[in-house]
């Protein structure tokens, strides 16, 4: 007996019995329907942040490397010999001008006074004597008693004894002189380092010399400018007074900026054939840093012989365009930025840029005031295609307070 399904259960069944090559076609179109997300029509023009150009204070800065100098520096030598007696300071104390930091045996140098005193005592004795016997031989000659002969041995024997007496006080001054150079003292104010001698020691003119002292206030920084950068200051400040128009900041080693101000001082005249650099110095205050430390010892923050950054800037600030370094893209055709036209619509602008300030720079051509500059979602633009505009998230901060300068 033969079972028949009813046409509803057999409808059912149907597609089962289908052929599998028009059930994949059924899953194909199934897989190949538009996804629901197309329903809801296009998405709008993409956001990003604008900026509108203007000009703003800018302090103008270039950073080289340079050295903490000393203005005034001298060794202190011995200018005659004899033991050393006396050492009456502290190595790496400050002095001042005229202080006696070595002292020599003086009993020799006294002695040799003494004996030229007393050679001038006699010089003069003899002048004396030879005036007397001069004035006499002429009294003769005018009472005719005497020889014009007489006159002349009594004027030559008179002027010899001058110049012997002239030759006993330049020995006079000599051992004078001599004698005050026992006490060895600093010509200026300052710090003076480590001795070489101690008390007791034999030192003369052929000796090592006895410490140096390096003055402390100012000092000097000294820093190399290549030819190519140098004209540029140049002609950057020459309408504003030359170095005038410039102060000095420099960046110590552990990264913190000095809290005194300089100025330049010199100008070399002369390149350096070797490196096509010009010296520059630069004057910059170096004041007692805190109290006096309880030995008397002053703390101060430049020493001399120290490596420094030194950053030329400005003294008073210039308008300038600039913008976020974030809103530049570059190309082999050079840096570039979108600025948006009245439709929102962007276009590529090619620029000239001068100096990098922290994350901002300085457009020294290619933009104009009031221009709008995509500076958020640059990623996203694209040319010719509108754009939704709205402001920077991050707006542009005042450049000139903390300028980072390029390296010259």
């Amino acid at each position: 007996m033969t079972f028949l399904a009813p046409a509803a259960h057999r409808a059912a069944f149907l597609p089962l019995r289908l052929p599998r090559a028009v059930a994949l076609l059924a899953v194909g179109l199934v897989l190949s329907a538009p996804p629901a997300l197309a329903q809801f029509g296009p998405q709008g023009p993409p956001a990003v942040g604008v900026l509108a150009v203007e000009r703003r204070p800018v302090t103008e800065s270039t950073e080289f490397v340079g050295r903490v100098e000393a203005q005034d520096r001298v060794d202190l030598r011995a200018r005659v010999t004899g033991f050393l007696q006396e050492r009456p300071f502290r190595e790496g104390q400050e002095v001042t001008a005229g202080q006696v930091l070595f002292r020599l045996e003086r009993p020799p140098f006294e002695a040799e006074v003494a004996r030229a005193r007393a050679t001038v005592a006699s010089a003069e004795a003899e002048l004396q004597n030879a005036n007397s016997a001069l004035a006499r031989a002429r009294d003769l000659v005018r009472s005719s008693a005497g020889t014009q002969v007489n006159v002349e041995n009594a004027t030559a024997a008179q002027r010899t004894a001058q110049a012997t007496l002239l030759g006993a006080q330049a020995q006079l001054r000599v051992a004078e002189i001599n004698l005050g150079y026992t006490d060895i003292a600093t010509p200026f104010a300052g710090k003076v380092g480590r001795a070489t001698f101690s008390v007791g020691a034999v030192v003369g003119p052929s000796t090592d010399p006895l410490a140096t002292v390096v003055s402390q206030d100012p000092m000097r920084v000294a820093f190399r400018v290549n030819l190519r950068t140098g004209t540029e200051l140049r002609d950057r400040y020459a309408s504003r007074g030359g170095a005038e128009a410039t102060r000095v900041r420099i960046r110590l080693v552990t990264g913190q900026i000095y809290n005194q101000v300089g100025r330049i001082d010199f100008i070399d005249t002369q390149v350096d054939r070797n490196t096509d650099t010009v010296l520059v110095r630069a004057l910059i205050p170096n004041p007692p840093r805190g109290a006096n430390n309880s030995d008397g010892s002053v703390d101060r923050e430049l020493i001399d012989g120290m490596f420094v950054n030194v950053t030329v800037e400005g003294a008073e600030p210039v308008q300038a365009v600039v913008i976020p370094r974030s809103a530049v893209l570059q190309d082999q055709a050079g840096n570039y930025v979108w600025v948006l036209d009245a439709e929102n619509k962007p276009a590529r602008r090619p620029l000239v840029l001068g100096r990098s300030i922290a994350d901002q720079v300085v457009v020294e051509s290619g933009l104009e005031t009031g221009e709008r500059v995509v500076v958020e979602g640059v990623q996203r633009v694209r040319p010719g295609q509108a754009v939704q505009p709205g402001p920077a998230t991050a707006p542009i901060r005042a450049p000139g307070a903390a300028p980072a300068g390029r390296q010259g």
